[in-house]
């Protein structure tokens, strides 16, 4: 049995200085087990998903994990490496 591929998406603004530097960490990491991480800005998602916005907002960036919150803040290296290979 394969294990299924995971989802990687960070939650993120527009002018996020630190949206940015843990998005590059996500692409490093997510590269060494096949994956594209996702970005999703939660002003713009605000129009279709206002509770996107409403409970991450204030903690942006967020990494979520097969759709669940990982992280916050900072990206958990080894926890989100020792997760993917789950």
């Amino acid at each position: 049995m394969t294990n299924p591929t995971h989802s990687v998406t960070l939650l993120t603004r527009s002018g996020c200085g630190l949206c940015v530097t843990a998005f590059e960490q996500l692409l490093a990491i997510c590269a060494d087990f096949d994956i594209e991480p996702s970005t999703v800005d939660v002003d713009e998602a605000a129009g279709t998903d206002p509770g996107l916005r409403a409970e991450y907002g204030d903690r942006l960036p967020v990494v979520l994990l097969d759709g669940r919150e990982h992280s916050y803040f900072d990206v958990d290296e080894p926890r989100l490496r020792a997760d993917l290979t789950r």
